[in-house]
């Protein structure tokens, strides 16, 4: 089982910045991969951002230029450093995590930090 927890959330004004991070324990050692992902108000729930353990890196296309993911070198945190925020960015944030269990891929889910983004 893998537990993560996120932090960092809050209320921005447009243009502003924010990073989120997300600290994980439990068995993280079998941990593949971590990643955010979003849900606003009457949406389904979206990718934003991955990275694998070999440093590979996916962002939404309405991100790409504005989020950077990263993750420390123990894998135990991931961080989201959110610039040019804008109001579409309004949403739930949840961390991601992908553990490999022998040959079968689990994924686990933090409680969701708020982010507003708002004049």
């Amino acid at each position: 089982q893998v537990q993560l927890v996120e932090s960092g959330g809050g209320l921005v004004q447009p243009g502003g910045s924010l990073k989120l991070s997300c600290a994980a324990s439990g068995s993280i050692f079998s941990i593949n991969v971590m990643g955010w992902y979003r849900q606003a108000p009457g949406k389904e729930r979206e990718l934003v951002a991955t990275i694998t353990n070999y440093g590979s890196i996916n962002y939404a296309d309405s991100v790409k230029g504005r989020f950077t993911i990263s993750r420390d070198g123990a894998k135990k945190t991931v961080y989201l450093q959110m610039n040019s925020l804008k109001t579409e960015d309004t949403a739930v944030y949840y961390c991601n995590a992908g553990n490999l269990v022998g040959a079968t891929q689990e994924y686990f889910w933090g409680q969701g930090t708020q982010v507003a983004v708002s004049s």
